[in-house]
Order: structure tokens, then sequence, then C-alpha cells
């Protein structure tokens, strides 16, 4: 996942300022150090990595950080306040033109996922501003470019508007914006041809579009995955054509984090938006501040709670509550509870956005395997409609039986059924107002289910995943000393 690396190595960096009182100028000189070497690994600029430090390290000494109470913490939120603002510190919200339509000029290298963007773009336009987009295919190089647009639309139900690839791409887009307002789109987004690498035929030709469609957004589709080669796209794209803003894409593959850091500070253009993920619906706003906690390991927990916002639904929650009011949870609803999970982009997704379980050591290795979570579905559509909603009947034979039509051990089904039990328990204490059910959880729970080997925590901290282990041992030796009384 995004920033994994840059996560680890800046909490090694600021590891040795924990749990001291007072912290010395050579112990900042080493963290200072270590932050450094952090991002420039991470293909951060290195002109912001020399300014990122001096300030940190210049607000550090000269707001007598050093000799205050808790120095460590301290630090930290000066290191995620600074990484904030070398972001953009704040969100930067798409502009809307004062009249109809819209126009968005989608621009960027072969590969960068300019088309696949554009999709995701009209998809959140129409889903968030129950929009009427329309695209204008004026990528007339790339084989196949005009297909892949229509076959994007055609998942979100938007019109094309395209000539082949023998027309001029200017007249392209000026048959395509009266199009728009004859049929009165309140959004336009042109798809734009890309080349290898910058050149200028390239730049003139967009230049001239510009010039016609005079667009109200001019966004950079960028690969995060290509570290500093974003940003030098994006300064070389920003010098021709003012750029509005840049569109990072593929921030859940093995990214390092440098262009996010840096596109800001080198263009002074905003991140608008970040791609994580394949589905029409896996653009997100860029947050900076949600982003540099997520960075720093601390979660982001707004990020999650409006995923599961998105995805849920009021009345089925409520539904869902008073199911585990009155204890009456089944294997349907197991089935529902993974669908949302999954929408809001699978378990692993969502951990990384709970503060202390992202990136904790102890689930660092807790890699989810999708075929886990295809056989627990294979094992729940193995059930009849009645063992589903009575999951009390699953006797062994049933047990057998639902084992050989899922196409797995039945040992791996008791096993299921069981943590599935487990959970109910918790849910009815949760329900009940005990939130410390998820505390005494032990592992193997919902995590287990998950394939994780890790339940979930109640706490949202970083205790969290520790206050398990402990009460792990404590229900061990209870056990023992209960044996020792019986003998």
């Amino acid at each position: 996942m995004a920033f994994e690396g840059l996560t680890e190595r800046l909490q090694n960096a600021m590891k040795t300022l924990r749990g001291k009182g007072k912290v010395s100028e050579s112990d900042l000189r080493e963290t200072m150090r270590e932050i450094r070497l952090a991002l420039l690994e991470a293909d951060v600029n290195f002109d912001v990595v020399k300014t990122f430090v001096k300030t940190v390290r210049d607000r550090a000494m000269g707001s007598k950080v050093l000799d205050g109470l808790n120095p460590a913490q301290q630090i930290v939120k000066i290191v995620n306040e600074e990484l904030t603002k070398t972001m953009g510190s704040d969100a930067s919200e798409l502009n809307k033109s004062p009249k109809i339509p819209t126009i968005i000029m989608m621009v960027g290298l072969q590969g960068a996922g300019k088309t696949t963007t554009a999709g995701k773009l009209a998809n959140k336009l129409k889903t968030e501003q129950h929009a009427r987009p329309l695209f204008i295919a004026a990528d007339v190089y790339r084989p196949a470019a005009i297909d892949q647009l229509e076959q994007v639309a055609k998942q979100i139900d938007v019109p094309v508007f395209q000539l082949g690839t023998d027309v001029d791409p200017v007249e392209i887009v000026r048959q395509g914006l009266a199009k728009a307002e004859a049929d009165k789109n309140d959004y336009v987004i042109i798809d734009t041809a890309g080349r290898l690498q910058i050149d200028e035929q390239l730049m003139d030709e967009l230049a001239n579009i510009k010039k016609l469609a005079d667009p109200t957004e001019i966004l950079l589709v960028v690969d995060a995955m290509t570290g500093q080669n974003a940003v030098n796209t994006a300064t070389g794209f920003n010098d021709k054509l003012d750029i509005t803003g840049v569109v990072l894409t593929k921030l859940d593959g093995d990214t390092r984090g440098g262009a996010a850091l840096s596109i800001r500070a080198v263009t002074g253009k905003p991140i608008k938006f970040v791609g994580e993920g394949e589905k029409m619906s896996d653009l997100d706003t860029f947050h900076p501040d949600r982003m540099a906690s997520r960075i720093l390991g601390m979660g982001d927990m707004l990020t999650l709670i409006e995923k599961a916002q998105q995805v849920s639904d009021e009345k089925r929650a409520a539904d869902l509550e008073q199911k585990m009011r009155e204890n009456s949870f089944d294997f349907n609803d197991f089935l529902d509870q993974m669908d949302q999970m999954n929408k809001m982009g699978g378990m692993e997704s969502i951990m990384k956005m709970i503060p202390g379980l992202a990136n904790n050591p102890a689930l660092a290795n807790a890699q989810i395997d999708p075929k886990d979570l295809a056989h627990m579905r294979a094992t729940v559509y193995s059930m009849t409609p009645q063992e589903r909603e009575h999951p009390d009947v699953l006797n062994p034979s049933r047990r057998r039986r639902i084992a050989a039509g899922a196409g797995r051990p039945v040992q791996e089904v008791n096993r299921m059924i069981k943590q599935f039990d487990q959970m109910k328990k918790m849910m009815k204490q949760m329900s009940n107002g005990n939130m410390g059910a998820l505390d005494q959880m032990v592992p193997g729970g919902l995590g287990g289910m998950m394939g994780s080997g890790s339940g979930m925590s109640g706490r949202l901290g970083k205790m969290a995943v520790n206050r398990m282990v402990r009460q792990t041992k404590k229900n061990k030796k209870k056990r023992l000393k209960k044996n020792k009384r019986r003998r």
C-alpha cells in the first residue's frame, strides 16, 4: 500500500524520542537526519526535503519544545503540521463555472490512467452532484483510445461525443462543446491525447484546445508510482498550460509517496483528487491533513467515516442494530457486512485508517487473502435459507454437508461458525453499551474471520492490539488456575 515504506521510516526516526522526558539537541539532530533520509528514500524532491527538515528543526528549537512537556509528542505534532502544509494545508475543491457547462480538460502522459480517471470523475459528479456530464473523445492517436473511453462511459451511463480518428482534435472539441450546449450538459470532460513524454507537438495541440474551450479546470493526471518523474511531468505541463490541479493515480500501488509530498511545493498547484483502486468509485478528494496523519501512521478516521456513510443505508443500519440487540444477527447479515466492507476498500484498507491499527507492528503481516473471503462466501452459500437464518441448527451432519458443498474441510467450517458465534456475543455486549467487549475479544474474532489472524479492538488507539494480547494471557492464566483447582 501507499506510503508504507515512508511511514515505517518516519516512525523509526522518531522512535528514539519516545519515552524520553527530555530531548537533547543531539537527539533532535539525529531524528532530523533520519527524517531527511526517509523523505529522500521516498523520492521526495531534494529542495522540498531541505526546506521541510530546516523548518521542523527551527520550529522545535525556536518554540523551546525541547525544554517543554512531552517534547517527543510536540515534535511529532510539528512534523504532522509541516507535512500537511507541504501538501497544501486544505483540500482544494473542483472549480465550477458560473455559466453552464463547466469544462474540465484532462491532460497527462500515456499510461497515467487519464481515461479511467475521467470516468471516475464523471461518476463522482453524477453521484454527488446529480450532474449530467458529457465526454469529448479528443485522443485520436492512441490505438483504441476512443473505444476505451466508450467502455468506461458505458459503465457509468455517460454519453460520449466522438468523430473518429480522422478529424482534428480541436474540431472535435468545437463540435463537442456545441453538442453539450444543445443538450444542456452541466459538465464537459475532454479526454485529450497523451504521449510517452512531453513534446512540442503535444503541447501545441493542448494549447490550441485550451484556447478554444477556455476550460474551468485543467487537471493533470500523474502516476504516483513514478515518484520524482511525476513531479517533473507536473512541472512540464504546468509551464506550458498553467494547470489548475493534479490527480494522483495508483496511490494504492507500491508508491513511495514522493510525488504527493513534492508536487504542491514544486508547482504551487494543488492535488485535487487521488485514485486508489480500479472501481469507478475509487476517486477521493485529496485532504492534506488526513494524508499527513496516514503517513505518520496516525490513521484517517474522517475518510473512514465518509466511506462508511457512502455505502450505508439508514434503514439497514437500524435493522442491524435491532438484530444485535435481540442477538438475532445471522449469516445473511454477515454476508451483507462483508459486501459493505468490500465497498469501503476491504478490511486491510479499513484497518489502515484506524488510529493505532494503521501500520501497527502486530498487524504488519496481517495480509488478508481474497481467497479466504471467497471461501467464507462459498461456505455461507452452501447453507440452506433456514441454516443461514438460524445458525443454531447447524449440527455435525449439516456442517459436513456444507463443507462438501463449499469444497472446504469440515474443520474450516467449524472454525468459521465458532468465530461467528464469538462475534455475535461481542455484538450483543456492544449493543448493551459494553464497549469493553471489543477489548476482550481474543485473536481469531472478526479479524480472524477475515484471514488476518487477529481480532479488532474497540479502542481505536495504539493500545488496541496489546490489550487483546494481554486479555488472552489473562484468560490462559485463569484456565490454568481452574485446572489446578480441579486436580
